[in-house]
């Protein structure tokens, strides 16, 4: 199999499995998908939180906190939806992202 579909098929099988994320959490009751905890949450799991971690706290912002498109209905199955959504435009921008830099690195090349 060539390595360029091999990479499709693995993409392909990651955005299948992005629902699994919301699905797992809510089977088992807990609190929110493992490791995408707010700081407070951290608190909660450690009891403290790591003060380089707390300093990069506010860096990052999401394009949609909590998977979410706005006034969308919130019940669970719109809610996966969401989240599978947010998964196809992760990876649409992935490739995109991955798509120029390539292109960049060739054009320097010749």
């Amino acid at each position: 199999m060539i390595p360029k579909k091999k990479l499709w098929i693995g993409l392909f099988i990651m955005l299948i499995l992005s629902p699994l994320g919301i699905i797992i959490p809510k089977i088992f009751n807990a609190q929110g998908p493992w490791g995408e905890w707010k700081p407070e949450e951290l608190t909660r799991h450690l009891g403290y939180i790591p003060e380089k971690l707390l300093k990069l706290a506010g860096i990052w912002k999401p394009l949609f906190p909590d998977y979410s498109f706005g006034d969308i209905d919130s019940g669970f199955a719109s809610h996966i939806i969401s989240y599978a959504l947010s998964g196809v435009i992760g990876i649409i921008l992935i490739i995109l992202i991955i798509y120029i830099i390539s292109r960049l690195i060739i054009n320097n090349e010749k």
